[in-house]
């Protein structure tokens, strides 16, 4: 086994063994990851305009909102669909475009949601408080898009975590070799600018539709880049080598 620190090679297709299968387990746990997300989006943010695949619609139904439906529907149909039995949902839809009447809410609507909403929608900060008739009414209106409060919490969250993944991606990439300098550093900066504006086109397609288009974007953006780093990272770990292909070379000093 060729030891990369000592002789002065540190790249990857002359890393030993041991990082190889260290690095790679990585990839491999980042890659399934990147497909339960992606799962995770078609069948939350996905079903937003009640069909399924993620389009320009679902974007703006989920960040600017839906003047036909209220959020609560919006969301039943969507990212909570999993939440409730369909009697359920359908009793609850059915009351809201009624008009969410307080008797009826008395009457049987408290009890469907004491039984399906509230075990998290009364201890989670920054959700409505779904044991009270007035935070029901509240999302039982047109709907307005994602808040103020969850966009800040997503925003922040997406923006901490992700970074980290494209950080270690980016420094596995690094030790790359055959590919030109220009575009090692475009394909390891660019998801961290995909990400910011991904972001930025939450709080801007939360003030005009137009802008779900930079989600859609950024988010392809950033995919692709990812995705180009796990290919050429695995294939120089492991294909490399076997066809004898050896560098006299450390990435991260030429």
């Amino acid at each position: 086994m060729n030891n990369s620190l000592s002789t002065g090679k540190l790249n990857l297709p002359s890393l030993n063994l041991t990082t190889r299968c260290m690095i790679s387990s990585y990839l491999c746990a980042i890659g399934l990851g990147a497909l339960l997300a992606s799962a995770q989006i078609l069948v939350t943010h996905g079903m937003a305009d009640e069909k399924f695949g993620l389009s320009v619609d679902d974007i703006v139904y989920s960040y600017h909102g839906n003047p036909e439906h209220s959020l609560i529907e919006t969301k039943l149909n969507g990212s909570m669909s999993d939440k409730a039995s369909s009697v359920d949902k359908l009793q609850i839809i059915k009351w809201v475009r009624a008009g969410a009447p307080k008797e009826q809410w008395d009457d049987q609507i408290k009890t469907v949601f004491m039984k399906n909403c509230v075990s998290c929608h009364s201890v989670i900060l920054g959700l409505p408080d779904f044991t009270q008739y007035e935070e029901v009414l509240s999302v039982s209106q047109p709907s307005g898009g994602a808040s103020a409060t969850t966009l800040t919490r997503s925003s922040h969250i997406h923006i901490f975590a992700i970074s980290f993944i494209f950080l270690f991606n980016g420094l596995i990439f690094s030790l790359s070799v055959g590919v030109r300098t220009w575009v090692k550093i475009s394909i390891i900066c660019l998801p961290f600018w995909f990400l910011i504006i991904d972001v930025f086109s939450w709080w801007l397609t939360k003030i005009t539709p137009e802008f779900a288009w930079l989600t859609i974007i950024s988010g392809v953006g950033y995919s692709i880049c990812s995705a180009i780093t796990w290919f050429v990272s695995m294939y120089q770990m492991w294909v490399l080598p076997r066809k004898g292909h050896l560098y006299q070379v450390n990435t991260w000093l030429d």
